[in-house]
């Protein structure tokens, strides 16, 4: 499939406009995120209608937890991302090229039809960073609109202006990940950076349902000053919008850092609800919450 959203000079070079990075890609090279690739001219999306992970999910798992909470969701990721964070939680489809079939947006269509039966309200584009996945999303998501289902994008907001405004009316809620807010943290364990981001959460929150995620990592993202200049900040957007701060466990490249205490996500979030109203702590049960409050309180 022919990408969307480039140019190309007369050497057959072309310059990626999808996102922030606006790769300039050689014939017969690849973009940064691996999935835009320079066939003579022409750059293609190697990944159009690929997927390598489909389930049905709680919408409670992207997390959203005040969009239809109670409700399931299709959710369908491919491979790639056009960032390499040291912690990724699904680097093996992010980063490497797994296993995967084709199916065409009318395939996903009638899947996420069938599966109304048994609760689901549409179509969730997760798991990878779903940008990649922008020509298949701009010509499933209408269709799944058509059927009055619902299209959520869980992302890492490091999206161009240019894409973004092609998915905004295309797309009813957002789960947008807010690594950090030291521009260094997105810089070094990150590979990006994190004013894109910033930009994009301010456009989709004006218009669509927006929830947001910080994955707290020890010694990387805890700073409580940091953090409450990041709240303060999400605060001025609307008190409104939520916040889930997540527990980081060990994971890919970041396996000698422990996981984030429970006390560290506690503290952060009594910092967030000075400017929030509705914070969530996430990757902790319900059980292990009651047990800290239970002895430090």
């Amino acid at each position: 499939m022919e990408c969307e959203l480039y140019d190309k000079n007369e050497k057959g070079i072309c310059t990626c406009r999808l996102c922030p990075r606006r790769c300039r890609i050689l014939p017969s090279q690849r973009g940064w995120c691996r999935t835009r690739w320079n066939d003579h001219g022409t750059l293609k999306a190697l990944t159009y209608g690929l997927v390598t992970s489909a389930a049905l999910d709680p919408i409670e798992k992207k997390p959203l937890s005040y969009f239809h909470p109670g409700s399931v969701i299709l959710s369908l990721g491919s491979w790639g991302c056009n960032m390499n964070c040291l912690f990724c939680q699904n680097y093996e489809i992010s980063q490497k090229e797994p296993e995967s079939r084709k199916v065409s947006p009318q395939d996903v269509l009638r899947l996420a039809r069938a599966l109304t039966a048994e609760g689901n309200i549409g179509v969730a584009w997760t798991y990878n960073e779903p940008t990649l996945s922008f020509e298949f999303i701009r010509d499933t998501a209408p269709l799944i609109q058509e059927a009055g289902l619902m299209n959520v994008m869980v992302s890492n907001g490091f999206i161009s202006s240019e894409a973004l405004e092609v998915l905004l009316p295309l797309i009813d809620a957002w789960n947008i990940d807010l690594k950090g807010w030291n521009p260094d943290f997105y810089k070094n364990i990150c590979g990006a950076a994190g004013n894109p981001v910033r930009e994009t959460i301010r456009k989709a929150a004006a218009l669509s349902h927006v929830e947001l995620t910080n994955l707290v990592i020890p010694d990387e993202n805890d700073n409580p000053r940091e953090f409450e200049e990041m709240a303060r900040w999400i605060g001025s957007l609307s008190p409104a919008i939520p916040l889930h701060i997540t527990r980081f466990f060990p994971r890919w490249r970041m396996t000698n850092h422990p996981p984030t205490p429970i006390s560290t996500l506690v503290s952060l979030g009594k910092i967030a609800r000075k400017y929030l109203s509705r914070v969530k702590i996430g990757n902790v049960s319900e059980e292990e919450l009651a047990e800290y409050h239970w002895r430090n309180e």
